[in-house]
Parts: structure tokens; sequence; C-alpha cells
């Protein structure tokens, strides 16, 4: 979830977790004990798609 914060904008841990929950944003590969593991290729799609002004950094 850190790496998802950070490209995302570093945006806090409950906003992150929001925007990982919604509908739209992609299945994660894994959930571990330490948490929902997702592709980055899938996450910068997403940004891509959903989140534009965020797609260069």
């Amino acid at each position: 979830m850190a790496e998802i914060r950070e490209m995302l904008g570093n945006v806090s841990r409950q906003r992150a977790s929001v925007i990982a929950n919604q509908r739209n944003f992609p299945e994660p590969v894994a959930v571990l004990a330490m948490g929902k593991v997702w592709r980055k290729s899938d996450v910068e799609a997403w940004i891509r798609e959903h989140r534009p002004d965020l797609a260069d950094r």
C-alpha cells in the first residue's frame, strides 16, 4: 500500500485504502499477511485512465 500511496501523490493511508477498494480499481494479484499486492502496470493503467493528472509522476 505504501507504493500505491506514493503513486497517488502521497495520499493518506485511509485515502489510499478508499481508492483501492473502489470497484474500478484493479484486483490485487495476491493477498498476503502484510496486505494486498497489485501489479504495478495495472495500477499505472488505472492512474492513466482515472487520474491522468498523476500519470507523469
